[in-house]
């Protein structure tokens, strides 16, 4: 799983996550200084051409603006959702615990004969961002934590699971 840079001059982080879907804001001076020397395109926010990729972004996020639920979960510290993904015909509801980055913090996977799974990012080989928190289509999986922690306390770890 890849991902794509660049160097994109705004006002703020806000402007640019409010600007551009499914997009993480890095702004750590290791980073910062390392991706200096990578030749990234560069993009203004309120440019009038913006490059391949980073448009398809734009455009996205300008459709989801007038959609309810827009924004919806921004400024919340911690996202507690639930939500049914079939992986290989083997369907299964995950529920996540998700930081203000849109990383999952926890996670808890129901299986169809009724077996709960706990795993934490030191189980997953990677743990990019998840949920874009401006994007309506995470509002209807929002759960409170209640019935997170509920099936976080029944869940069994399995480390053999996530070799």
């Amino acid at each position: 799983m890849g991902g794509t840079w660049w160097w994109v001059h705004a006002r703020s982080e806000q402007e640019v996550l409010e600007t551009f879907a499914d997009v993480e804001v890095v702004h750590t001076e290791a980073t910062r200084v390392e991706a200096e020397a990578w030749g990234l395109d560069e993009a203004d926010v309120d440019g009038p051409t913006t490059p391949p990729g980073l448009a398809e972004a734009r455009a996205e996020r300008a459709a989801q603006r007038g959609m309810p639920g827009f924004g919806a979960l921004v400024g919340r510290d911690l996202l507690y959702l639930s939500r049914q993904w079939d992986e290989d015909d083997d369907p299964m509801i995950y529920l996540m615990e998700v930081g203000p980055d849109g990383r999952r913090i926890r996670q808890v996977e129901l299986t169809e004969d009724g077996m709960a799974y706990r795993s934490t990012p030191e189980d997953w080989p990677f743990n990019p961002p998840w949920v874009d928190r401006y994007d309506p289509a995470w509002v209807p999986f929002v759960i409170d934590q209640e019935e997170f922690e509920a099936q976080w306390t029944r869940a069994v770890y399995d480390p053999t699971r996530w070799d």
